[in-house]
């Protein structure tokens, strides 16, 4: 009975919507993040009868045709990239990004990343680093005098030295920006890669091309709203179930068949 096989498609469809809700519920509270979420195509229909097909031979057609339904996938899982929350931390080094840009980072491997964090680190050469160790692209060094960090709105780092009373620029900060954030390859730590379906990134400093201004001493919260996840959760469980009583029902079916005389 194919009621079977349709409706395990469905469990199998929400067990994949209740996992991606449950990474979105366990970030909740982490910078930067971008919460996610389940889409869905049903698959391949039977022709049993094909619209349009002729009748008899007057030239009479089905008007609708039957078609049978085979069930339902997950077919992708884009992120939400819109902006979260920005919290004060009153710490020099975190900086948040009010916009559409990500800050760039340099993997070991020479790969470039992109991430919204801005909880940044100096690392024990003076570099500022995510706070997984990875160094800035364009690096920045922070001179070890150095008594307080300055980042303005348009990523302009400066550094008060010493005794000094005017500030000494040390670096500027850069962004990128994507025609298609969503295409974004997730690979953890808060990174992303870029994608044949992101398009190349479009590198400029903040305040300009559309990349989004630096608040310093704030940081980016997640974006994830913890009413519409469990709303989303509790659709996701009766759906589950409503699938699992169509098998319990095509069961009850088949035994009543396999109990005729």
């Amino acid at each position: 009975m194919k009621a079977l096989y349709i409706a395990s498609t469905g469990m199998a469809a929400q067990e994949r919507n209740v996992e991606v809700i449950s990474n979105n519920i366990a970030n909740m509270r982490t910078t930067g993040y971008k919460r996610a979420r389940a889409e869905f195509e049903d698959l391949l229909y039977q022709q049993v009868t094909r619209a349009g097909s002729a009748t008899s031979s007057t030239g009479t057609m089905v008007p609708a045709g039957l078609e049978i339904g085979s069930g339902v996938r997950t077919v992708s899982t884009p992120r939400v990239m819109s902006q979260g929350n920005v919290n004060v931390t009153e710490r020099e080094l975190d900086v948040a990004i009010r916009g559409e840009g990500f800050f760039m980072v340099q993997l070991p491997d020479g790969r470039t990343a992109y991430t919204r964090d801005g909880s940044l680190e100096r690392d024990p050469d003076g570099m500022l680093v995510t706070s997984a160790g990875y160094p800035l692209d364009p690096g920045i060094n922070i001179p070890g005098n150095a008594t307080s960090i300055a980042i303005s709105p348009d990523g302009v780092v400066s550094a008060y030295i010493d005794a000094d009373t005017m500030p000494t620029q040390i670096g500027q900060l850069q962004l990128a920006r994507f025609v298609n954030k969503s295409g974004l390859e997730s690979m953890g730590d808060n990174l992303f890669l870029e994608t044949a379906a992101s398009g190349p990134a479009q590198v400029g400093v903040p305040n300009a091309d559309g990349t989004g201004n630096l608040l310093q001493n704030y940081l980016e919260m997640a974006n994830v709203n913890s009413v519409t996840e469990i709303a989303d959760l509790i659709a996701a469980q009766r759906a589950y179930e409503m699938n699992a009583r169509v098998i319990s029902g095509a069961d009850q079916m088949m035994q009543a068949t396999s109990q005729l005389r």
